[in-house]
């Protein structure tokens, strides 16, 4: 399965809000290099980990109010980064469409599946024995995900199937998102405009 293109499959947004302030550049077709600076640590490595196994570029930099919290730094950024992702798509026309990953790590087990079917829907089977990694409250992980979901259209399903280490859990997460849409991306030689009887995604 290919996943090269005559034309770049590159995304670029912005959002710049009273709460955030964010610019995102996400490369498809590259080859797992990240820039990240969120002002949230953990944050910055999961979504290191999401470029390098996924095979994409991702530049991202948000200035956000984290003396307030970190929720609208987490959300917005899911928000950006599926935004960009949508744009980089295009058309859809020659991708896959689905991808799924069973990854492993460690005790952590995650399944995630992708339909980028142009219909947000997002479905989220996860539990925390700690309410904190790093700098990074649990409970935004879903919010995350989320966003990232409905701005970006797709179909996200993601099921932490065993684990105890939040930490190993988290980090499966986004890899495991990582590899499904990097399958759910890529070009099939079979798919001659886009994989749907209805002509468009």
């Amino acid at each position: 399965m290919a996943k090269k293109t005559f034309d770049p499959r590159i995304g670029e947004k912005t959002r710049k809000t009273k709460e955030t302030d964010i610019t995102c550049r996400i490369d498809l077709d590259g080859s797992g290099n990240a820039e990240i600076d969120s002002g949230i640590g953990f944050f910055d490595h999961m979504l290191e980990s999401f470029a390098k196994h996924g095979f994409f570029d991702l530049n991202l930099k948000c200035e956000g109010d984290l003396l307030v919290d970190g929720h609208h730094t987490v959300e917005d950024c899911g928000i950006v980064i599926g935004e960009a992702i949508k744009d980089a798509l295009g058309a859809k026309e020659g991708i896959s469409r689905y991808g799924h990953m069973i990854l492993p790590m460690d005790d952590a087990l995650v399944l995630t599946a992708v339909d980028l079917c142009g219909r947000p829907y997002f479905e989220y089977d996860a539990k925390f024995e700690t309410e904190r990694i790093g700098y990074l409250d649990t409970e935004l992980i879903r919010e995350f995900f989320y966003a990232i979901s409905y701005s970006a259209s797709m179909n996200l399903h993601i099921k932490v199937l065993s684990g105890s280490n939040s930490h190993h859990i988290c980090e499966a997460m986004f890899k495991s998102f990582a590899k499904a849409l990097d399958m759910a991306t890529g070009f099939d030689s079979r798919v001659g405009t886009v994989l749907s009887t209805k002509g468009s995604l």
